[in-house]
């Protein structure tokens, strides 16, 4: 969104009416920012009153222009007390619970302000977006595609279909094998999906219809479609190369590393992503990604020797909570040479760094997973 949808000039008129300010996660003075306003997703947009320091309008994930206008106007109607429905309370009572981490209540905030949406109501694409969202975020996969398949004809043919149906497809493919429904929550799903993607009038982003790509694979992943996916890889891939191709600018092509990477890495040509994430790197040296990521190419070549001095840079740059992924690769990269005592101490690092961050950064459910993962090692 920084590279694309942010330097759209229809923005400008907002520029009086708005404060604006980013975040930066991985820094730790604004620690406590992130514990009052959790962002499990990135990007995450929220619109603050600053008066009563409060959440007026959240949403997560990227947003086109035209979903970004419709998400100010929105805020400015909640903020000037102009949201006159049962609806509006809800969804903003709801966007106060996702803010505060709360996803479980905060999907049930959303049912109940879709339930109480009057007919042709604005914001019933993004509370259906959050609310599949939410429910995936619960853990509760299930739920989250039942909703899916239940909103996704209300808000078909719009802006928020395809987060809708690709959330929906995504959490289907997560509910356990022995559902007896799963088959066909993944079937509708992906329909739909695939309908969002040909869809010629709905705006889609290439970063976003890459996400539609993703949870396309994962479907004919889960329904042991081997030919499909193939072909879905190699289609993604094309994709990807083609958007980078038409980037304007070296920080417009970047958007599209990782998910090159992975598309490159899924398809066994690791060494595909080393020129593109090589030129990034000199196109960014202070960023610790292109190295990080070159990491994962070498590693998948073997070339491991290649891989800790790309481990080395990126530790020379990297900070806050990512620097625990980037340890925890390079342990990786020890366990497949075989050097357990090596991944044992950089595991060890990584334990001790997460522990060392400040609440609202700190995840003790990833220490006590890195703790897991140690201790298994022989």
């Amino acid at each position: 969104m920084k590279a694309y949808v942010y330097t759209d000039a229809s923005l400008e008129r907002y520029a009086g009416r708005f404060v604006w300010l980013s975040i930066n996660t991985e820094d730790a003075k604004n620690a406590a920012f992130l514990k009052k306003y959790p962002m499990p997703v990135l990007p995450t947009m929220l619109v603050l009153d600053a008066k009563r320091d409060e959440v007026i309008v959240r949403y997560a994930g990227g947003a086109t222009v035209q979903q970004l206008t419709r998400l100010f106007d929105g805020a400015e109607s909640v903020h000037q007390e102009r949201a006159t429905s049962a609806a509006d309370a809800h969804l903003a009572r709801a966007d106060r619970l996702a803010s505060a981490g709360k996803q479980r209540e905060a999907a049930e905030a959303y049912d109940a302000a879709i339930a109480a949406a009057p007919r042709k109501w604005k914001s019933l694409g993004r509370a259906g977006e959050s609310l599949v969202l939410a429910y995936s975020m619960a853990g509760d996969a299930e739920r989250c595609a039942g909703r899916a398949l239940a909103l996704y004809p209300r808000v078909k043919g719009t802006a928020s279909a395809p987060n809708v149906a690709s959330t929906g497809l995504s959490c289907a493919v997560a509910v356990k094998k022995e559902h007896p429904k799963r088959v066909e929550m993944i079937g509708r799903l992906e329909r739909a999906t695939r309908e969002t993607f040909d869809d010629p009038k709905i705006v889609i982003s290439d970063d976003d219809r890459s996400g539609l790509y993703l949870a396309l694979i994962e479907a004919a992943d889960a329904t042991g479609d081997d030919e499909g996916l193939v072909a879905l890889k190699h289609e993604w891939a094309a994709f990807l190369e083609a958007a980078a191709a038409r980037a304007k600018t070296p920080e417009q092509r970047t958007v599209y590393d990782s998910h090159r990477l992975t598309a490159y890495l899924e398809l066994g040509t690791p060494e595909k992503a080393i020129p593109m994430l090589e030129q990034s790197e000199r196109d960014f040296p202070d960023d610790y990604n292109p190295p990080s990521r070159l990491v994962w190419a070498y590693k998948a070549l073997k070339r491991y020797d290649d891989a800790l001095a790309a481990s080395d840079r990126a530790l020379a740059k990297v900070y806050g909570p990512r620097r625990i992924s980037v340890l925890s690769l390079r342990a990786d990269v020890f366990i497949d040479m075989g050097d357990a005592k090596a991944a044992k101490e950089t595991l060890a690092e990584a334990i001790a760094f997460a522990r060392s961050l400040p609440e609202g950064q700190r995840s003790e459910r990833r220490i006590a997973m890195l703790e897991e993962r140690l201790a298994s090692l022989p």
